[in-house]
Protein backbone atom coordinates (compact mmCIF):
# COMPACT_ATOMS: atom_id res chain seq x y z
CA UNK A 1 0.00 0.00 0.00
CA UNK A 2 1.19 3.50 -0.86
CA UNK A 3 0.70 6.07 1.95
CA UNK A 4 -1.16 9.18 0.77
CA UNK A 5 -1.42 12.46 2.69
CA UNK A 6 -3.71 15.38 1.85
CA UNK A 7 -2.70 18.93 2.79
CA UNK A 8 -5.50 21.51 2.97
CA UNK A 9 -5.88 25.02 4.36
CA UNK A 10 -7.45 28.26 3.22
CA UNK A 11 -5.54 30.78 1.13
CA UNK A 12 -2.44 32.03 2.92
CA UNK A 13 -2.43 29.46 5.73
CA UNK A 14 1.10 28.39 4.80
CA UNK A 15 0.51 25.09 2.99
CA UNK A 16 3.46 25.41 0.63
CA UNK A 17 5.88 26.35 3.41
CA UNK A 18 4.54 23.44 5.47
CA UNK A 19 4.92 21.07 2.52
CA UNK A 20 8.57 22.05 2.17
CA UNK A 21 9.07 20.99 5.79
CA UNK A 22 6.96 17.84 5.43
CA UNK A 23 8.91 16.40 2.52
CA UNK A 24 12.11 16.50 4.58
CA UNK A 25 10.58 13.73 6.71
CA UNK A 26 10.55 11.52 3.61
CA UNK A 27 14.08 12.38 2.49
CA UNK A 28 15.01 8.78 1.65
CA UNK A 29 11.70 7.90 0.02
CA UNK A 30 10.54 8.05 -3.59
CA UNK A 31 8.06 10.89 -3.28
CA UNK A 32 5.25 11.96 -5.63
CA UNK A 33 3.64 15.39 -5.25
CA UNK A 34 0.40 16.73 -6.68
CA UNK A 35 0.16 20.52 -6.42
CA UNK A 36 -3.29 22.01 -7.06
CA UNK A 37 -3.80 25.75 -7.58
CA UNK A 38 -7.10 27.49 -8.15
CA UNK A 39 -5.63 30.21 -10.37
CA UNK A 40 -4.76 29.80 -14.03
CA UNK A 41 -1.06 30.36 -13.38
CA UNK A 42 0.88 27.65 -11.56
CA UNK A 43 3.15 29.25 -8.96
CA UNK A 44 3.75 26.95 -5.99
CA UNK A 45 5.09 24.07 -8.10
CA UNK A 46 8.23 26.11 -8.85
CA UNK A 47 9.42 25.56 -5.28
CA UNK A 48 9.46 21.75 -5.65
CA UNK A 49 11.02 21.17 -9.06
CA UNK A 50 14.47 20.71 -7.54
CA UNK A 51 13.41 18.65 -4.51
CA UNK A 52 13.87 15.24 -6.13
CA UNK A 53 10.15 14.41 -6.09
CA UNK A 54 7.94 13.50 -9.05
CA UNK A 55 5.81 16.62 -9.47
CA UNK A 56 2.35 16.90 -11.06
CA UNK A 57 0.56 20.25 -11.25
CA UNK A 58 -3.17 20.84 -11.72
CA UNK A 59 -4.21 24.49 -12.07
CA UNK A 60 -7.27 26.63 -12.79
CA UNK A 61 -9.72 24.90 -10.46
CA UNK A 62 -10.09 22.54 -7.51
CA UNK A 63 -9.21 18.85 -7.93
CA UNK A 64 -12.33 17.98 -5.94
CA UNK A 65 -14.69 19.89 -8.25
CA UNK A 66 -16.29 18.37 -11.34
CA UNK A 67 -14.27 20.74 -13.55
CA UNK A 68 -10.96 19.09 -12.58
CA UNK A 69 -11.97 15.76 -11.04
CA UNK A 70 -11.35 13.66 -14.16
CA UNK A 71 -7.90 15.15 -14.62
CA UNK A 72 -7.07 14.62 -10.94
CA UNK A 73 -8.16 10.98 -11.02
CA UNK A 74 -6.12 10.29 -14.16
CA UNK A 75 -3.02 11.93 -12.69
CA UNK A 76 -3.43 9.93 -9.49
CA UNK A 77 -3.87 6.67 -11.44
CA UNK A 78 -0.68 7.34 -13.38
CA UNK A 79 1.22 8.06 -10.18
CA UNK A 80 -0.10 4.94 -8.43
CA UNK A 81 1.04 2.77 -11.35
CA UNK A 82 4.60 4.01 -10.85
CA UNK A 83 4.47 2.83 -7.21
CA UNK A 84 6.20 5.67 -5.33
CA UNK A 85 6.89 5.24 -1.63
CA UNK A 86 4.71 8.20 -0.60
CA UNK A 87 2.14 10.48 -2.27
CA UNK A 88 1.38 13.98 -0.95
CA UNK A 89 -1.38 16.17 -2.35
CA UNK A 90 -1.50 19.91 -1.71
CA UNK A 91 -5.06 21.01 -2.43
CA UNK A 92 -6.04 24.49 -3.53
CA UNK A 93 -6.77 26.89 -0.70
CA UNK A 94 -10.27 27.27 -2.13
CA UNK A 95 -11.01 23.56 -2.44
CA UNK A 96 -13.88 21.62 -0.92
CA UNK A 97 -12.38 18.19 -0.09
CA UNK A 98 -15.50 16.67 1.44
CA UNK A 99 -15.67 13.98 -1.26
CA UNK A 100 -12.07 12.81 -0.77
CA UNK A 101 -13.03 9.47 0.80
CA UNK A 102 -15.42 8.63 -2.00
CA UNK A 103 -12.79 9.43 -4.64
CA UNK A 104 -10.04 7.40 -3.00
CA UNK A 105 -12.45 4.56 -2.22
CA UNK A 106 -12.75 3.66 -5.90
CA UNK A 107 -11.27 0.31 -7.07
CA UNK A 108 -8.69 2.16 -9.20
CA UNK A 109 -7.09 3.42 -5.99
CA UNK A 110 -7.07 0.18 -4.01
CA UNK A 111 -3.28 0.35 -3.71
CA UNK A 112 -3.43 3.71 -1.91
CA UNK A 113 -3.45 3.95 1.88
CA UNK A 114 -5.12 7.26 2.72
CA UNK A 115 -3.51 8.44 5.95
CA UNK A 116 -5.69 11.51 6.35
CA UNK A 117 -6.08 15.23 5.81
CA UNK A 118 -3.82 17.76 7.51
CA UNK A 119 -5.54 21.15 7.63
CA UNK A 120 -3.39 24.27 8.03
CA UNK A 121 -4.98 27.19 9.89
CA UNK A 122 -3.69 30.76 9.71
CA UNK A 123 -3.57 31.92 13.34
CA UNK A 124 -3.68 35.57 12.29
CA UNK A 125 -6.63 35.48 9.88
CA UNK A 126 -8.62 32.43 10.99
CA UNK A 127 -11.51 34.28 12.60
CA UNK A 128 -11.97 36.40 9.47
CA UNK A 129 -11.95 33.58 6.91
CA UNK A 130 -14.00 31.18 9.03
CA UNK A 131 -17.04 33.41 8.74
CA UNK A 132 -16.48 34.70 5.20
CA UNK A 133 -15.19 31.68 3.28
CA UNK A 134 -17.20 28.46 3.05
CA UNK A 135 -14.13 26.50 1.94
CA UNK A 136 -12.52 27.03 5.34
CA UNK A 137 -15.33 25.18 7.12
CA UNK A 138 -15.41 22.47 4.46
CA UNK A 139 -11.71 21.78 4.83
CA UNK A 140 -11.97 21.60 8.61
CA UNK A 141 -14.92 19.21 8.37
CA UNK A 142 -12.76 16.41 6.92
CA UNK A 143 -9.51 17.21 8.75
CA UNK A 144 -7.84 14.38 10.64
CA UNK A 145 -5.28 16.79 12.07
CA UNK A 146 -5.19 20.57 12.44
CA UNK A 147 -1.99 22.59 12.48
CA UNK A 148 -2.30 26.20 13.62
CA UNK A 149 0.43 28.04 11.75
CA UNK A 150 1.90 31.56 12.07
CA UNK A 151 1.49 31.59 15.85
CA UNK A 152 4.39 34.04 16.05
CA UNK A 153 2.08 36.71 14.62
CA UNK A 154 -0.58 36.56 17.36
CA UNK A 155 -0.85 37.01 21.11
CA UNK A 156 -1.30 34.07 23.45
CA UNK A 157 -4.85 35.25 24.18
CA UNK A 158 -5.73 35.26 20.48
CA UNK A 159 -4.15 31.83 20.03
CA UNK A 160 -6.15 30.43 22.94
CA UNK A 161 -9.35 31.77 21.37
CA UNK A 162 -8.50 30.09 18.07
CA UNK A 163 -7.76 26.78 19.78
CA UNK A 164 -11.02 26.96 21.72
CA UNK A 165 -13.01 27.70 18.56
CA UNK A 166 -11.38 24.84 16.68
CA UNK A 167 -12.17 22.57 19.62
CA UNK A 168 -15.84 23.46 19.23
CA UNK A 169 -15.81 22.92 15.46
CA UNK A 170 -13.84 19.64 15.48
CA UNK A 171 -13.80 18.16 18.98
CA UNK A 172 -11.41 15.26 19.40
CA UNK A 173 -9.20 16.21 16.45
CA UNK A 174 -5.57 16.95 17.46
CA UNK A 175 -4.53 20.57 16.92
CA UNK A 176 -0.84 21.45 17.00
CA UNK A 177 0.72 24.91 16.96
CA UNK A 178 3.71 26.06 14.94
CA UNK A 179 5.34 28.91 13.02
CA UNK A 180 6.93 28.94 9.57
CA UNK A 181 5.28 25.60 8.81
CA UNK A 182 7.63 23.65 11.06
CA UNK A 183 6.55 20.09 11.79
CA UNK A 184 7.41 17.34 14.24
CA UNK A 185 7.72 13.76 12.97
CA UNK A 186 5.51 12.56 15.82
CA UNK A 187 2.58 14.52 14.39
CA UNK A 188 2.66 12.55 11.15
CA UNK A 189 3.00 9.26 13.00
CA UNK A 190 -0.34 10.04 14.65
CA UNK A 191 -2.16 9.64 11.36
CA UNK A 192 -3.41 6.11 10.87
CA UNK A 193 -4.90 4.33 7.89
CA UNK A 194 -8.50 3.15 7.71
CA UNK A 195 -10.26 6.48 8.15
CA UNK A 196 -14.06 6.59 8.04
CA UNK A 197 -15.06 6.85 4.39
CA UNK A 198 -18.79 7.26 4.86
CA UNK A 199 -18.87 10.85 3.71
CA UNK A 200 -22.15 11.86 2.22
CA UNK A 201 -22.35 12.47 -1.55
CA UNK A 202 -22.13 16.16 -2.34
CA UNK A 203 -23.38 17.93 -5.39
CA UNK A 204 -20.26 19.26 -7.09
CA UNK A 205 -20.93 22.69 -8.57
CA UNK A 206 -18.75 25.63 -9.50
CA UNK A 207 -18.13 28.01 -6.62
CA UNK A 208 -19.53 31.34 -7.85
CA UNK A 209 -18.47 33.15 -4.67
CA UNK A 210 -14.90 33.56 -5.92
CA UNK A 211 -13.12 35.98 -8.21
CA UNK A 212 -9.84 35.41 -10.04
CA UNK A 213 -7.70 38.09 -11.68
CA UNK A 214 -4.38 37.98 -13.50
CA UNK A 215 -2.10 41.01 -13.47
CA UNK A 216 0.82 41.73 -15.79
CA UNK A 217 3.12 44.09 -13.88
CA UNK A 218 5.88 44.25 -16.51
CA UNK A 219 5.20 47.95 -17.01
CA UNK A 220 5.46 48.71 -13.28
CA UNK A 221 8.96 50.14 -13.43
CA UNK A 222 10.21 49.82 -9.85
CA UNK A 223 9.83 47.72 -6.72
CA UNK A 224 8.66 50.78 -4.79
CA UNK A 225 5.87 51.38 -7.29
CA UNK A 226 4.90 47.72 -7.29
CA UNK A 227 4.66 47.64 -3.50
CA UNK A 228 2.51 50.77 -3.53
CA UNK A 229 0.23 49.24 -6.16
CA UNK A 230 -0.20 46.04 -4.15
CA UNK A 231 -0.87 47.97 -0.94
CA UNK A 232 -3.72 49.81 -2.66
CA UNK A 233 -5.55 46.62 -3.66
CA UNK A 234 -4.56 44.19 -0.88
CA UNK A 235 -7.45 44.99 1.46
CA UNK A 236 -9.94 43.78 -1.16
CA UNK A 237 -8.24 40.43 -1.81
CA UNK A 238 -7.75 37.06 -0.14
CA UNK A 239 -4.40 36.33 -1.79
CA UNK A 240 -1.90 37.83 -4.24
CA UNK A 241 1.14 35.87 -5.35
CA UNK A 242 3.59 35.51 -8.21
CA UNK A 243 7.15 36.08 -9.39
CA UNK A 244 8.42 39.42 -10.65
CA UNK A 245 11.70 40.82 -11.94
CA UNK A 246 12.58 44.33 -10.86
CA UNK A 247 16.00 45.97 -10.81
CA UNK A 248 17.62 42.90 -12.36
CA UNK A 249 16.50 40.72 -9.43
CA UNK A 250 13.76 38.07 -9.23
CA UNK A 251 11.29 38.47 -6.37
CA UNK A 252 8.48 36.36 -4.93
CA UNK A 253 5.33 38.30 -4.06
CA UNK A 254 3.17 36.67 -1.39
CA UNK A 255 0.31 38.71 0.01
CA UNK A 256 -2.34 37.42 2.44
CA UNK A 257 -4.92 40.12 3.03
CA UNK A 258 -2.96 43.25 3.92
CA UNK A 259 0.12 41.28 5.02
CA UNK A 260 2.49 41.91 2.09
CA UNK A 261 5.76 39.98 1.69
CA UNK A 262 8.15 40.54 -1.21
CA UNK A 263 11.33 38.47 -0.89
CA UNK A 264 14.31 37.78 -3.19
CA UNK A 265 13.96 34.61 -5.25
CA UNK A 266 17.10 32.96 -6.61
CA UNK A 267 15.48 30.10 -8.50
CA UNK A 268 13.91 30.05 -11.95
CA UNK A 269 10.28 30.80 -12.78
CA UNK A 270 8.45 30.07 -16.02
CA UNK A 271 6.47 33.31 -16.04
CA UNK A 272 7.73 36.52 -14.51
CA UNK A 273 5.81 39.71 -13.74
CA UNK A 274 2.50 37.85 -13.49
CA UNK A 275 0.48 38.12 -10.28
CA UNK A 276 -2.51 35.93 -9.47
CA UNK A 277 -5.20 37.67 -7.41
CA UNK A 278 -7.94 35.72 -5.60
CA UNK A 279 -10.85 37.29 -3.76
CA UNK A 280 -14.48 36.86 -2.76
CA UNK A 281 -17.39 37.97 -4.94
CA UNK A 282 -18.48 40.46 -2.28
CA UNK A 283 -15.19 42.35 -2.48
CA UNK A 284 -14.72 45.28 -4.92
CA UNK A 285 -11.45 43.84 -6.21
CA UNK A 286 -11.76 44.83 -9.87
CA UNK A 287 -12.75 48.36 -8.87
CA UNK A 288 -9.75 48.58 -6.52
CA UNK A 289 -7.36 47.36 -9.23
CA UNK A 290 -8.65 49.87 -11.78
CA UNK A 291 -8.54 52.66 -9.19
CA UNK A 292 -4.93 51.81 -8.28
CA UNK A 293 -3.93 51.73 -11.96
CA UNK A 294 -5.42 55.18 -12.48
CA UNK A 295 -3.97 56.64 -9.28
CA UNK A 296 -0.44 55.49 -10.12
CA UNK A 297 -0.76 56.26 -13.84
CA UNK A 298 -0.07 52.66 -14.84
CA UNK A 299 -0.92 51.04 -18.15
CA UNK A 300 -4.44 49.62 -18.51
CA UNK A 301 -2.75 46.43 -19.73
CA UNK A 302 -1.81 45.61 -16.12
CA UNK A 303 -5.24 44.03 -15.66
CA UNK A 304 -5.43 41.12 -18.09
CA UNK A 305 -8.91 40.35 -19.39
Amino acid sequence: MIPLYLITGFLGAGKTTFLKELITLFRNKRLALIINEFGKESIDGVFFKDKGAALSEISNGSIFCSCKLDQFEQVLKNIAQKKPDVIIIEASGLSNPQNVHRILGQPDFSTLDYKGSICLVDALNFHKVLYTALACKQQLSVADMIIINKTDLVTQESLNQTKALLGEIRPGIPAYTTSYGRIEKEWILYLKSGKDNNDKPLRQVADITLQKFLLDVTSVCSMELLREFISLIAKDTYRIKGFVNKGGQNWFVDCVGENIKITPYHGTADKLNRLVVLSGSGLPTRKSIISAIEKLNLSEDVLLK
